[in-house]
């Protein structure tokens, strides 16, 4: 836990803040506007996210709607997918939305540009760690797989993109792996990764893995072991086949890394 604490920037002019603050209101969400001259119509996206917000409706998670006053009709500059989703619960009869000053179009429109620009966007590892604080249970599966092979999601990258042997900040590619294989599945795969040196331990890797694992082409054929000291050796010569392979083939590069891997990997008895 920290304090908030002033930052000492004495090369940053400071902003006139003006007189007129911002107030909140109690409004029905039904009252509220969007203008279309600067905002987005709703995607198949913002649909299924605007489902997903009624389906898990909690006053905890909610972020206020930033509005402008128009003529006595407030525009929704920041929050319209809260605000349908607010409109469409049926539980839901008014919420307090954010009233800014904005005289003018002009105002309005450089807001809504602030509003969507001045923000610092939540990572894939940081949001995973948000979720494991939140008790989340596929969150929760897979940071135990990762703690028991020895692999460690960072928050964020490191600096100079140094990675130390385990490392990752593939959290995609690990949930996608728990979710499909489930961790007596996953922790093979991880097993490998981290044996195998690697730093970081990527996403392509995961996948490539993976595959030769537990895939019906491959399952059954290497020696873990064996692919073990197969990416081990990895160097440029064989980086360059999977280039080409993915060139001549246009296949994704861990498809190309899981030929390359597999070609390269000595065979068991029971796969020769």
């Amino acid at each position: 836990m920290r304090s908030i604490t002033q930052l000492h920037m004495p090369d940053v002019e400071p902003g006139e803040p003006g007189e007129i603050r911002p107030e909140f209101r109690d409004v029905s969400p039904l009252d509220l506007h969007v203008d279309d001259a600067y905002q987005r119509d709703l995607s198949e996206r913002s649909v299924t996210l605007i489902r997903r917000i009624v389906r898990e409706w909690s006053w905890s998670a909610f972020k206020p709607p930033v509005t402008v006053d128009v003529d006595g009709a407030l525009h929704v500059l920041d929050g319209q997918h809260t605000a349908i989703a607010a409109a469409s619960h049926p539980r839901i009869d008014t919420i307090p939305v954010v009233v800014v000053p904005a005289p003018n179009s002009e105002d309005r429109a450089g807001a809504f540009v602030r509003h969507n620009r001045d923000r610092v966007t939540v990572t894939p590892m940081q949001l995973h760690h948000s979720l494991l604080a939140a008790g989340e249970e596929e969150a929760r599966d897979v940071a135990a797989v990762c703690e028991r092979a020895g692999v460690r999601i960072l928050r964020n990258p490191p600096a100079m993109g140094k990675f130390a042997v385990g490392e990752t900040v593939a959290i995609a590619a690990l949930r996608s792996l728990v979710k499909r294989r489930f961790p007596v599945g996953a922790r093979p795969v991880l097993d490998v990764c981290v044996q195998a040196q690697l730093a970081p331990v990527s996403a392509e890797m995961i996948k490539a893995v993976d595959a030769i694992l537990h895939d019906a082409e491959y399952a059954g054929t290497v020696e873990s072991g064996a692919l073990v000291n197969t990416i081990r050796s990895l160097g440029p010569e064989r980086w360059s086949e999977v280039a080409q392979l993915r060139t001549a083939h246009r296949m994704p590069k861990w498809k190309a890394l899981t030929v390359v891997l597999y070609r390269h990997t000595r065979k068991s008895r029971r796969g020769s």
